[in-house]
C-alpha cells in the first residue's frame, strides 16, 4: 500500500469510527458489568483474561454496534481499581462480511497463531490477535474474533503475550458456539511465533517464500535473498526478495477471508496503488473464502518518469502462481 493510500484508508477509516459512535480503540470502561456473561454475551473468556492479570479480581464492559452494516461486538477486561488508561484486554466479535480494519488478520507482519486455527498473532507496538472461524450462519460465511492488550509490548511478560493468543483462541471457542459454527475449531496456544523478517539465501527459504523461487528463476532475475515470516495459516502473508538495482524489489502478498475483503477494497479505490501489479483470486474452503493474491515490482512502473519493471510479466505470473500454490496449500485450499 502506498503512502497516499494509507493516510486516504486511515482518514476514512477515523471518520466512519467517529460517524458510527464506537470506542474500540478508546476503551470500555463507560458501560462496565460485574460479571462476564454482561459482555459480548458471554464470549469473552474470562479465565484467560484471569489469567493474563495474575489472578486479580476483574471488571468487564462492553457494547454492541454496526460496522460495515453487520451487528459488532466490543468488550473489555481490566483489573478492578485500575486507572483509566491502564492494561485492558480488548475483544471484538463480527461477521467475516465486516473485513473493514481487521487488526492482526490484515497485518503482513503477523506469525500464524498456530495449534489448528485460522489465525495471525502480532506484536509491534502491543499484542494483538485475530482468529477466523468457518461459521456458515454468518454474512460472509466465517466469525472474525480479534483481541488485543492494550499496554505496550514492552511492558508485558512472555507469559501475558501468550495470554493474548489464548484470550483470543478461547472466546473465539466461546463466540462458536453461541453462534452454531461449524469450523474446526484449534487447540489451546502452549506457544507464540514472535519471530521478526528473517533474510535467507534464497535457496533456504523455509517460510512464507518457500517453494517459490526456482533456481533458474533465481538465477535469471539475480535474486539472491528473501526476506520472509513463518508459514502457516496467517491470514495475510508476505514474501519480499531483492533485485539488482538501488531500491529494486518485489513484494508477494496472500490475503484469506476478511483480509482478502479488505485489500481488494483498497485496490478498487485507490487503482493508481496498485500500478503495475498481477493480481488473482483463487477459490479457498469456507471463512477463507477467495483468497487474493498479488505480486508488485517496486518501483511502480511510471511512465511519465521513465521507471519500467525489472520483471517481465511471464516471470510475474510464473511466481506468482508459485506463490499461491504454495500458500494455499498451507491454508488447505483446493489444488487449482
Amino acid at each position: 500500500m502506498t503512502g497516499r493510500r494509507v493516510k486516504a484508508a486511515g482518514g476514512a477509516l477515523v471518520l466512519a469510527l467517529t460517524a458510527g459512535g464506537l470506542i474500540w480503540g478508546f476503551g470500555l470502561r463507560g458501560d462496565s458489568g460485574e460479571e462476564p456473561a454482561d459482555t459480548c454475551r458471554g464470549a469473552l473468556a474470562a479465565e484467560e483474561a484471569g489469567t493474563f492479570f495474575g489472578g486479580a479480581e476483574l471488571e468487564f464492559g462492553g457494547h454492541t454496534a454496526e460496522w460495515v452494516g453487520q451487528e459488532t461486538e466490543y468488550c473489555a477486561a481490566w483489573a478492578r481499581g485500575e486507572e483509566a488508561g491502564g492494561v485492558q484486554l480488548k475483544l471484538n466479535i463480527r461477521p467475516s462480511a465486516a473485513h473493514r480494519s481487521s487488526g492482526a488478520a490484515e497485518d503482513a507482519s503477523a506469525t500464524p497463531i498456530g495449534f489448528g486455527w485460522n489465525g495471525s498473532f502480532a506484536v509491534s507496538d502491543q499484542p494483538r490477535a485475530g482468529v477466523l472461524v468457518d461459521c456458515a450462519p454468518l454474512p460472509g460465511k466465517g466469525l472474525l474474533v480479534l483481541a488485543e492488550a492494550r499496554q505496550d509490548i514492552e511492558e508485558l511478560t512472555d507469559a501475558q503475550v501468550l495470554q493474548v493468543a489464548r484470550f483470543a483462541t478461547g472466546s473465539a471457542r466461546r463466540a462458536a458456539k453461541r453462534f452454531g459454527c461449524e469450523g474446526d475449531l484449534g487447540r489451546r496456544p502452549s506457544a507464540v511465533d514472535r519471530s521478526p523478517w528473517q533474510t535467507r539465501p534464497v535457496a533456504e527459504a523455509e517460510g512464507t517464500c518457500r517453494d517459490v523461487f526456482g533456481r533458474r528463476d533465481a538465477e535469471r532475475l539475480g535474486i539472491t535473498k528473501v526476506s520472509e515470516k513463518p508459514a502457516g495459516r496467517a491470514l495475510t502473508e508476505e514474501c519480499s526478495v531483492r533485485l539488482p538495482g538501488k531500491d529494486h524489489h518485489v513484494r508477494l502478498s496472500a490475503y484469506y477471508g476478511p483480509s482478502a475483503q479488505q485489500e481488494k477494497y483498497l485496490d478498487g479505490r485507490y487503482p493508481g496503488s496498485v500500478t503495475g501489479a498481477v493480481m488473482r483470486s483463487r477459490p479457498c474452503d469456507g471463512a477463507l473464502g477467495d483468497a487474493y493474491v498479488k505480486f508488485e515490482a517496486f518501483p511502480r512502473p511510471d511512465r511519465e518518469k521513465a521507471v519500467r519493471s525489472t520483471v517481465g510479466r511471464q516471470d510475474a505470473e510464473r511466481l506468482l502462481a508459485a506463490f499461491a500454490t504454495a500458500s494455499g496449500a498451507r491454508h488447505g485450499c483446493p489444488v487449482p
